[in-house]
């Protein structure tokens, strides 16, 4: 297996502890990289899990399944159909390819992607949405996947943020000691609130796709 943005290890770790699932992981993180390396170490799941520092662009091999959990929001709009060739040129006739993602509203998509909000300005520079009409007119054109199932998780990330935003004001103390300041306090209060009324009023939303390729003839 093969996952695509390992973040802070969590999948590649619940997969190989809980299904003993042998699974390649890449991050182009540096300290991503570093505190999940010394996680698998301590875990002794080395044997289980490899963790590569690579820009998913130059991944090579077959995979009999690929996941990729709210990557693809760093990719940029105009590097989705390339991201998706990627992951199909990636994965095995006959494999499944599950992603998560943030979505934005079909309808505003347009006018979204070549804009700036918040969050591409303070939280997450050059990031993009996804939007399902998107993902499905590039699943069409740019692979041979079949388009299996579409789960809508939005009511939960709501109160994940919520709960987020909570547990972070409770250790702001704790931040400030780190040498941050309240007005990074304040931001981050803010970006939790601002995701949370946007998953609420369903502006954004946020999927998780699954599909599995055809055979090539």
């Amino acid at each position: 297996m093969l996952e695509i943005g390992t973040g802070w290890g969590s999948f590649a770790i619940h997969a190989a502890k809980n299904y003993g699932c042998k699974i390649t992981t890449t991050t182009i993180s540096d300290e991503q990289y570093r505190y999940t390396k010394n996680l698998i170490e301590e875990l002794n799941l080395s044997h289980l899990i490899t963790l590569i520092k690579k820009d998913y662009r130059h991944l090579q091999g077959k995979y009999d399944k690929i996941a990729s959990i709210e990557m693809i929001e760093a990719v940029g709009h105009k590097n989705v159909p390339a991201f998706f060739s990627k992951v199909s040129s990636l994965l095995k006739d006959g494999g499944l390819f599950a992603m998560q993602g943030i979505t934005y509203n079909d309808q505003k998509f347009d006018i979204y992607k070549n804009s700036v909000d918040f969050i591409n300005k303070y939280i997450f520079p050059g990031s993009c949405l996804i939007s399902i009409a998107q993902v499905s007119e590039i699943v069409k054109t740019k692979t041979n996947f079949d388009f299996v199932d579409l789960e809508d998780i939005t009511k939960h990330y709501a109160t994940t943020l919520n709960i987020w935003r909570e547990n972070f004001l409770k250790k702001s103390n704790e931040v400030k000691e780190l040498g941050f300041s309240d007005t990074f306090i304040r931001l981050w209060e803010f970006y939790f609130t601002y995701c949370e009324a946007g998953f609420l009023e369903k502006n954004i939303g946020d999927y998780q796709f699954l599909f599995s390729k055809q055979q090539e003839y």
